[in-house]
């Protein structure tokens, strides 16, 4: 007498099954952490899984296209002096805030931030916090005809760790500076060093570690990406590559992150 119910719990169950085979040969999966060397299975699968060193030259390129990200710092475990009413026994939270960037020391890697000294982010750095940006790729145009690949967990990201330091530029380098990062964002002019609003100074996010996820690891590398391979990336090689989604200069839009 319970056949039926049994047999009506299997049909929905095998459907689920039948979908997920489906949706698994839509993606087709890759060799793991490696390149194919089988020229068969690379005919069949033509896809570049990117080094650690390719990893490092699109997160370079994500950088170089990316206004936003969000800095995390953690609330000092001491009364600090703000003028801000905060609630009790925040010491030791951690918060993540979006802040502007901009890639204005592009032959070194380390995103340049207009630090007011009001923000909370550059209040917990000045407490003693250490400090990371972290940046993900959004995709201007849809990269494939598979959902699963247009998800934003398709989609590479990473983490800068380091130390801020500030940037003392001369007439000209401030001059620079200014027209660096109000080329990405106009509004930024009214927070300028030297504004009647905030004080505010230049400073540079000195990078010393990186952690990247590229997307599915079937794909794509996840892990670190050592200091001296991030700095050494060159600008030809930043323009040389495209993100996924990223339209190329005929107007054709790139799938892939490969080369």
């Amino acid at each position: 007498m319970y056949l039926p119910t049994t047999l009506a719990l299997l049909v929905p169950l095998s459907s689920a099954i039948s979908l997920q085979a489906a949706a698994a040969a839509e993606v087709a999966p890759q060799h793991i952490l490696s390149n194919p060397s089988d020229t068969t299975t690379t005919t069949t699968y033509p896809l570049h899984i990117p080094s650690i060193h390719d990893s490092a030259i699109l997160a370079r390129r994500i950088l170089s296209l990316t206004t936003t990200g969000t800095l995390s710092t953690i609330f000092p475990s001491h009364d600090a002096t703000t003028l801000e009413n905060r609630p009790p026994n925040l010491g030791g939270t951690p918060i993540g805030l979006m802040d502007y960037i901009a890639d204005c020391e592009a032959n070194t890697g380390n995103p340049t931030l207009l630090a007011l000294s009001i923000a909370t982010s550059f209040k917990n750095v000045a407490a003693g916090s250490n400090i990371s940006l972290s940046l993900n790729w959004i995709p201007p145009t849809p990269p494939s005809s598979s959902p699963f690949l247009n998800g934003p967990a398709a989609q590479p990201r990473f983490s800068l760790l380091g130390y801020l330091e500030d940037i003392e530029p001369d007439v000209i380098g401030a001059v620079e500076l200014a027209t660096c990062f109000t080329k990405e964002h106009p509004d930024a002019r009214a927070w300028l060093p030297g504004n009647r609003i905030h004080e505010s100074r230049w400073t540079r996010l000195v990078v010393q570690e990186v952690y990247w996820v590229g997307g599915f690891g079937d794909r794509a590398y996840i892990g670190w990406i050592p200091r001296s391979v991030w700095a050494n990336v060159t600008r030809e090689e930043v323009e040389g590559v495209r993100l996924p989604g990223e339209k190329e200069d005929k107007g054709m839009v790139r799938e892939r992150w490969f080369w």
